[in-house]
Order: structure tokens, then sequence, then C-alpha cells
């Protein structure tokens, strides 16, 4: 079978001008800063603990801080979609994070059988602002144009939700996607699938501990019974993710992560029905002390 032919394309974000190249097409935009020299990213000191009770101040960063635990596994490391195409690397930490290196793999519009790939560069740097934890994880908004996407950060990873739509770059008639699971090179886990496998033995165990605590409530909370019966498809989503992460069998690295991920958002939904759940127990407790008042007056 003849493979597919590729393309490589350089769109710097802006307006759009097409140069004459003499092996592939190149878009070059007016104003356009050039690529900045890689340089290695610095390391951050450990937070010493400190002895006195927290302020106000610093319980209201709590979850930021938590937050930035997970992109430190992220922090200047170069991902790939499962594990094998496109690049993207992000620095920093909090709030903000600046896109370093984005690349997108994709398909052309005209003709689907030619790869193409787009790399996006800005006269200002991309950015990448922090959204919350909607499910669980950290979440981060990329403001591309034509292609803005979110991702989640898991451990040495990041997941992008599903796009209702591809992106299209006319200019370099070419169509991707960034959804799935972008992390290390595949080929190159193997050494730590022992490491992985206990990673995903804990994130497992961490998803039927939250299932557990779930369960009790689906009885009168609709919401909760959706989730649990979501539930029941989600092996054959993470296998739909993570059938095409490179040598994923040798290491399991995607299942890991997608199953951490999920643990997370059962988790952040039990912990936002908690003050419901307290408070339809306080509601039985009420009811059995007036029950139990009214018996013991008639039996005077």
């Amino acid at each position: 079978m003849i493979g597919p032919s590729y393309w490589r394309v350089l769109l710097l974000i802006g307006g759009v001008s097409l140069l004459p190249a003499p092996a592939s097409a190149q878009l070059a935009l007016p104003g356009a800063a050039p690529t900045a020299a890689e340089g290695a990213p610095g390391k951050t000191a450990p937070a010493k603990k400190a002895k006195s009770r927290p302020t106000k101040e610093a319980k209201s960063n709590a979850a930021s801080a938590k937050s930035a635990a997970g992109v430190a596994s992220i922090d200047g490391r170069p991902l790939m979609l499962s594990g094998k195409l496109g690049l993207l690397q992000v620095s920093g930490k909090g709030e903000m994070l600046t896109v370093e290196k984005l690349s997108l793999a994709g398909e052309g519009v005209s003709d689907a059988s030619q790869r193409c790939v787009v790399n996006i560069i800005g006269a200002k740097p991309v950015e990448a602002s922090l959204e919350g934890k909607p499910d669980g994880l950290a979440r981060y908004l990329v403001d591309v144009p034509a292609c803005p996407f979110a991702f989640d950060v898991v451990d040495g990873a990041v997941l992008v939700p599903a796009q209702i739509t591809a992106c299209v770059f006319k200019a370099a008639d070419c169509q991707t996607s960034p959804s799935g699971l972008w992390g290390p090179d595949g080929a190159a886990l193997e050494s730590e699938a022992a490491a992985i496998g206990k990673r995903r033995t804990e994130a497992e165990n961490a998803m039927s501990r939250a299932l557990q605590a779930l369960a009790p409530l689906a009885k009168d909370n609709p919401e909760v019974a959706a989730l649990l019966k979501e539930q029941s498809t989600f092996t054959g989503e993470r296998d739909d993710v993570c059938h095409d992460y490179a040598n994923e069998t040798a290491h399991g690295f995607c299942a890991a992560s997608v199953t951490a991920a999920r643990a997370a958002l059962l988790d952040a939904r039990f912990a936002a029905l908690k003050p419901q759940a307290k408070g339809a127990g306080a509601d039985k407790s009420a009811k059995h002390k007036k029950a139990k008042d009214a018996a013991d007056a008639a039996a005077r």
C-alpha cells in the first residue's frame, strides 16, 4: 500500500500571505515575531511548609497550589497527541501558561489522503488561561485563531475533550483536531511500564471509591443516576481514546491517565453533592425525631 504524502505548513498568527518555498508550502504573516530560541526549563525550589496557621489568602489559593503541582509535571516537556503526532509544549504555573510550541497534525481539506502539519506561532506568545476545575482537574483554555481548545492537566500529560468540529486552516488546505491525550513519546515509555501500572491501579481504586460513595445518592438524584449509567460506557470510551496511543499495549500510559481523569471527575461530582447529601441526612433525622416525639406523647 502506498502511504500518504505529507506537507508541513508554518502558520504565524496575524494576516496571511503566501511565500514560495522549494519543497513545502509556507504561510508567513506580516509583523510576526521569529520563533524564540529553545532553553532548558528552570527548576522551581519546593516550597517550605509554613509553621503558622494559614491565612485567608493562603486558603483561597489552595486550589491554585494544587493545580500548580499538576502543571509542574508538564512544564517545558514536549507532549505529542497519542504519543506520536504534533507537538504541544507549555511553560509556567498557576493561572496563566505560555504555549511555547504547538504543531497540529491533520489531513488535507481538498484531498483527505494527504497528511499535513500546521505549526502555529504568534507575534505575541500564545497563552493558556486557567478556567477552573470543572471536572476535578485544572482546565486551561488555549485561544488559537481557527482552533481554540481546552485541556485538562493529568500527571505528565494533558487531555483535550472531543471537538464538535474539525479545525480548518483554509490557507494551508489542512484540517486538524487536537482532541485526545497529549503525552510523552510512546516509544520511550516501555521502561516505565511498572510505575505506570501502579498509577493505573491507584486510579482504578480511586474511581471505585468514588462510585461507591455516589451510589447511595442515585435513588433521589437523577444527575447521579445518569452519571453512574454513563460509567458503563467508560471502558469503551477509554479504549477509543487510547487504542491509537503509540506502543500503548507495552506501557498503558494512556489508559492510566484517562482513568485518573475519570476518577477526578467522579470525586468532583461527589464533592459538589456533599452539602446536599448532608442536608438530606439532616431532614431524615429531623423527621425521625419528630415521629419519635409524637409516639412518645401518644404513649403518655
